[in-house]
């Protein structure tokens, strides 16, 4: 079973190395983190009121009846069909695929069948992750994939030894070839964030590694952006800025 909080687009990407390339996201429900330092407030459905990242409705299983559940990744690619039938492209349009933490399905099968079904027809298909959790390739379509690997720091709150696994990230990093890692950093956590960054990328394949600032809307982005900017322009780390929330807040489906 593949529980999926939404699907949505067009769209464009809004981070990282693709930022505004045309894509279809599929965010699937669930994650190991909760990531309560980020500080997003909102409101479960039974009027509890909590701070997490700004997916909460993909991570927090109060949510879950709102997820919808497929027995089979056929029925995902028709509801993305569908998003694209009004449109006529002449190139395949990226599929992203989110969460939640999407690896929580890596051993599924119809995911997999999902990532070989538009790996195999050339779509570029980028997971978005946070590296945390163990994986192993063991078919060759699965070395095409783009990870997307949002490794998080102590701000998030998440222990150290949950939320960094060098053994995963050297192996995305070895059995891929576009993969990166982002970091997202507020404007009050600038200089522990690069020792911490530091720590986690030694040892492990060199990669492209971007640095994004933290927040929720597109004041707090903008508050935060000049000072992650200059940090990335210091230390030779590359700049994302996060363009889905300056242009749309954190509005869902968008």
């Amino acid at each position: 079973m593949l529980e999926v909080n939404e699907i949505f687009g067009p769209t464009i990407q809004g981070e990282g190395k693709l930022i505004g390339t045309p894509s279809i996201f599929i965010r699937f429900g669930k994650c190991n983190f909760k990531c309560v330092g980020f500080n997003v407030e909102y409101e479960t459905p039974s009027g509890i009121k909590k701070c997490a990242c700004d997916s909460y409705y993909a991570v927090d299983m109060e949510f879950k009846d709102s997820w919808k559940k497929y027995k089979s990744h056929a029925d995902i690619v028709d509801e993305v069909e569908n998003l694209l039938s009004s449109f006529e492209y002449d190139f395949k349009i990226d599929i992203v695929i989110t969460g939640g933490e999407p690896l929580l399905y890596w051993n599924n099968d119809e995911f997999q069948k999902l990532l070989e079904y538009y790996i195999n027809r050339n779509h570029k298909v980028t997971i978005e992750t946070n590296g945390s959790l163990n994986i192993d390739f063991t078919k060759e379509y699965q070395n095409k994939i783009l990870f997307s690997m949002s490794v998080k720091l102590s701000n998030s709150l998440e222990p150290l030894k949950k939320r960094v696994n060098k053994l995963t990230l050297t192996k995305i990093l070895t059995n891929t070839k576009e993969s990166y890692l982002k970091f997202v950093i507020g404007d009050d956590f600038l200089t522990n964030a690069i020792v911490e960054i530091k720590e986690i990328i030694k040892d492990i394949p060199s990669c492209e590694i971007f640095l994004m600032p933290l927040g929720d809307t597109a004041e707090n982005i903008d508050r935060n952006s000049l000072n992650v900017v200059n940090l990335a322009i210091k230390y030779g780390f590359k700049y994302s800025d996060r363009l889905h929330i300056r242009l749309w807040d954190n509005k869902r489906g968008v």
